[in-house]
This record gives C-alpha cells, sequence and structure tokens, in this order.
C-alpha cells in the first residue's frame, strides 16, 4: 500500500475543501486533497456565488480573472405573488466590491479555485481518491485511507480536515453526533430553455399549494419547485401531465417548453435536510462546510457558508501548523468562530420552513402578499435588510494569512534542442 504524508489531508473536493486546501497551501502548508470523482461535472450543485465569496476573491487578487469565467449577475431578487410583484432583496447598497449574486457552475467554480492551487508547491489534489475510512492511533486521528484505481492508498497527516459534504464517510465512521433541525420540504430541481422575450431576473413564485424559485442562467432557467417532505411519490401517482398544469399555472410563459422534461428522470430531487454537529473536531481531526451543518436551500447560502469555515479554518490554524503545534483547543477555536452565524442563519432558515414554506404548502386559497413583502415594495431601503443577511451573512470572513512566495511552485523551463538543419526540398506547386 503506498503511503503518504503530508501536513493536512483534507477529504472532499467540493467549495469548502478545495478553498481550505487552497488557503493553507497559500500560507505554505503542506496539503493533500482528495477527491472521489474523475472531475467536479456534477449538475445540480449551489450554484450561487454570493457577495462574501466573491469579496474573497478580491482579496486573493483573482477577481477580475475569476468574472471572465461564464455567469449571470443577479442585483435583487423578486417576489410574485399572482399579479403583484416586488423586489425583496437589493444587493446594489452592499459594501462589497460586487453588489450582486454570481449564478455560474460549481464546476467552473471549483476548477478556478483548483488551477489557482496548483501554483503552489505545496497543494496536492487527488481526483479519483476516494476516502473510506480513517486511521486513529491512541485516539488521535493521524491519517486517512482511501482507494483509488491503482489500489489503496493511506494519507498520514498532521491533521484531516472533513469537508467531504452532508453524507460525509468521514463524520460516518467517526461517530459524531448531529443534531437534526427538520425540513418540512424537498426541492426538485430541473432546466427548461430560456427565451429572449423570458424575464431577466431571478423570481420566487407563490401561489396556493405552489413555490417555484426560477433562477436566470443565461440560456436556461434553473427550476426550484418546492413540494412537500416525502411527496414525490404522490406527484409521480399523478402523472407528468398533471406536474405540468400545476407548473405552468404559476409560471404561465413555460408552457411552451414544458416538453423538454421527458421523464421523471429528467428531474433531480433534492431531499432537505437541516443539522449540525454538538462537535465539530477530536483530537487530529476537524469537520467543516455540510459535513459540520447542512444548510436548508433557503436563501442559497450553503456554498457560502462551506466556503466562510475553510477561510476562519485556515485563519485559525496556519500558524499552529507551520510551528508544530497544533492542539485539539486550536480546532475548539474554528468551531467557536464558526457556530454563531451557523446558528444564527440556521435558526432563520427553520423559521422560514416552519412559518412560510410550511404553511404556502398547505394553502387552497389566493394568497396575498405577507406585510414584509409589501413593505418592501414600498419602502426600498427596507430591502437591504434581506440582502446583507443572503449576500454578506452573519460574520463574514476575510483571509488574513499571507501568501508564502517560498510556496509557489517553480515555473516549468522550456527545454530546447539544438537540431542541425537540413536542406529544405520545395514542394511543387498544388494543380488548382
Amino acid at each position: 500500500m503506498e503511503t503518504i504524508r503530508t501536513k493536512v489531508c483534507v477529504v472532499g473536493g467540493g467549495p469548502a475543501g478545495v478553498m481550505h486546501g487552497l488557503l493553507l497551501a497559500r500560507a505554505g502548508v503542506e496539503v493533500v486533497v482528495l477527491e472521489k470523482h474523475a472531475d467536479f461535472f456534477r449538475d445540480f450543485r449551489g450554484d450561487t456565488i454570493h457577495p462574501s465569496t466573491l469579496e474573497l476573491m478580491h482579496e486573493l487578487g483573482v477577481l477580475e480573472d475569476f468574472l471572465k469565467l461564464p455567469h449571470q449577475e443577479t442585483p435583487t431578487i423578486d417576489a410574485r405573488f399572482g399579479d403583484y410583484v416586488a423586489t425583496v432583496a437589493d444587493f446594489s447598497h452592499l459594501g462589497t466590491q460586487c453588489k450582486f449574486i454570481a449564478m455560474m457552475p460549481q464546476w467552473d467554480f471549483l476548477n478556478f479555485i483548483a488551477d489557482f492551487g496548483k501554483r503552489y508547491s505545496t497543494f496536492d489534489l487527488r481526483m479519483e481518491t476516494e476516502a473510506t475510512g480513517v486511521i486513529e492511533e491512541k485516539g488521535k486521528v493521524v491519517g486517512v485511507k482511501a482507494k483509488t484505481p491503482k489500489g489503496d492508498v493511506e494519507i498520514r497527516a498532521d491533521l484531516v480536515v472533513a469537508a467531504d459534504g452532508r453524507h460525509s464517510t468521514v463524520r460516518d465512521v467517526t461517530g459524531f453526533e448531529a443534531e437534526e433541525l427538520g425540513a418540512p420540504m424537498d426541492v426538485l430541481w430541473f432546466r427548461l430553455p430560456h427565451k429572449d422575450d423570458d424575464p431577466r431576473t431571478t423570481t420566487f413564485f407563490f401561489e396556493a399549494g405552489q413555490i417555484v424559485i426560477l433562477l436566470d442562467r443565461g440560456d436556461y432557467w434553473q427550476v426550484a419547485y418546492i413540494i412537500p417532505k416525502g411527496g414525490l411519490d404522490a406527484m409521480k401517482a399523478e402523472g407528468m401531465e398533471a406536474f405540468f398544469r400545476t407548473l405552468t399555472h404559476i409560471a404561465p410563459f413555460l408552457a411552451d417548453r414544458t416538453g423538454e422534461l421527458k421523464s421523471w428522470d429528467d428531474i433531480k430531487l433534492l431531499s432537505v435536510q437541516v443539522d449540525r454537529l454538538k462537535k465539530w473536531h477530536k483530537a487530529g481531526l476537524l469537520l467543516i462546510g455540510d459535513a459540520a451543518h447542512a444548510m436548508s436551500p433557503i436563501g442559497g447560502v450553503g456554498v457560502n457558508m462551506a466556503v466562510q469555515d475553510a477561510v476562519a479554518a485556515a485563519n485559525i490554524l496556519t500558524e499552529p501548523l507551520r510551528g508544530g503545534d497544533l492542539s485539539e483547543e486550536d480546532l475548539a477555536a474554528v468551531q467557536a468562530r464558526r457556530e454563531f452565524p451557523v446558528r444564527v442563519t440556521q435558526k432563520m432558515q427553520v423559521m422560514v420552513q416552519n412559518h412560510v414554506i410550511s404553511p404556502l404548502l398547505k394553502q387552497d386559497e389566493a394568497l396575498k402578499p405577507p406585510l414584509p413583502v409589501r413593505l418592501a415594495a414600498a419602502f426600498p431601503p427596507l430591502r437591504r435588510l434581506p440582502a446583507q443577511i443572503i449576500g454578506v451573512g452573519v460574520r463574514p470572513e476575510h483571509i488574513e494569512m499571507a501568501e508564502d512566495p517560498a510556496a509557489l511552485a517553480a515555473p516549468k523551463k522550456k527545454v530546447t534542442r539544438k537540431v542541425a538543419k537540413k536542406p529544405v526540398k520545395k514542394a511543387a506547386p498544388k494543380a488548382a
């Protein structure tokens, strides 16, 4: 079995894992990041890059290059109740470099961060390397067991960071206890073509018993259709035509393109869960992102919360890792830093789930816009508060560690060879 030795092993090549690996490597800490797939190309993942994450791109000095990637900019969010439409969040007043949400495929975001990481000799991203367990000695996690197409491998490390999502293997094998906060809904995700005369804004549609979110992705709509928890089987029993009727009742302009959905296989079920670990760490191991706290899709903040975890962990752990004196108290400091914003955000999400979404899904009478929506329509400054909560969040993180010039990978030298010149024969002219 191959054995690899490194300072930090990050399990999971999602936003939290790749960003954390990049920041540590940039600061001169040796990192191996494990991603079980051969690439980052996975559909129906979080594609919202919020102003807080764009601010981090600015702090890294790569924002201009990042925004050259294909994306759509969402400066406002609208809510529609029947014929009543109101802007409920306006990002134009945020104190950030970018005053919009960037809608970008997550694989583009991850590829960009991974390519940035390759600038550093201390960054080692290993694709098709799936963690299967941890190595423990004397009550401390000292590494990870993994499998690759070429065989099993052990990665020995001073610290293992589990960023492998809400279905975390590391979380399962180490027996961490999660507190379930519950969710009354699931989400159906699918795509429909975007036509030139369609609206150009992200909009939440509310009707009696129905909630649909349309995310403008340029040439297509990313559609989120909210259903009661466990309600997909009942929908399938009624058939796709019944589903199309309910969808086009709330968004009539989609009626001419529902035929793009050939079967239920074209629709992805996101089973919503909201939970958080009571403890995010043990000796030699730290969990961050969805592995530590699964977020509700409300506000689309999951990616950005995971990235904020990655930044906070790098800020706190870089010096102890460099000095070789990392302790569990340092890992506890990461949880202490990030647990408050996670708790506050999840509390707001659960409140919306229980007091807005769940009643709306059960309602069978025509909806009237609630008072907060009407107030936001009447008093534009009120739109700034939801924009701040969604776009920046509670206690945003900033990059504190400086780049270590010694970590920069040496540029590859071009090998030039002198070749003796041979007489060149002139080719015969081609026939006309």
